[in-house]
């Protein structure tokens, strides 16, 4: 390894295509998780623009795949400026519920999603929340009817953080 290679560390690494966390800040919701931060991975495609690689579980408005400009402090984070380009993807948000037909089992709500190809990244053993990324392309209205009929149904509530006109159409 080179003197100058190893003094280079991966937050301050500006190499197109390397993974870095980027930073958003938000206004905590009353009644819901305390955070005001949440970090989402990318890859860098810029100095100072990135496409996320993640569904977020607090952040709105942004989804998997998206462009976002940044800038990085002196601490070397990565701070989320604003959208460059939209993925045309949706971030939906599931959480089972715990007396429910499916109980707290973040594993039944992937079993359902499973026949559209969808799977999603837990919160945690304790707070079973599932982020979904659903595809620009992906069958909007069928996954919409079963969010709709599991809520009706008392398996899960949801919300969808992140949407297209696409998806309000479905």
């Amino acid at each position: 390894m080179s003197v100058m290679a190893s003094m280079t560390s991966p937050e301050h690494d500006i190499t197109e295509n390397s993974k870095i966390k980027i930073w958003f800040r938000f206004v905590p919701r009353e009644d819901w998780l305390p955070y005001s931060t949440e970090g989402l991975w990318a890859t860098r495609l810029s100095e100072d623009t990135a496409r996320l690689e993640n569904a977020p579980f607090l952040q709105d408005g942004v989804a998997e795949g998206e462009t976002v400009r940044f800038t990085t402090d002196a601490d070397g984070l990565h701070w989320a400026k604003e959208l460059v380009e939209a993925s045309g993807n949706c971030t939906i948000r599931i959480l089972p519920v715990p007396s429910g037909p499916l109980g707290p089992s973040a594993q039944a709500v992937h079993e359902r999603l499973a026949p559209f190809g969808l799977g999603g990244e837990v919160f945690s053993e304790d707070l079973p929340l599932v982020a979904v990324t659903v595809p620009a392309d992906a069958e909007l209205g069928q996954i919409k009817a079963l969010l709709i009929r599991g809520q009706e149904d008392g398996w899960w509530h949801f919300e969808a953080s992140c949407v297209t006109d696409a998806w309000r159409n479905a």
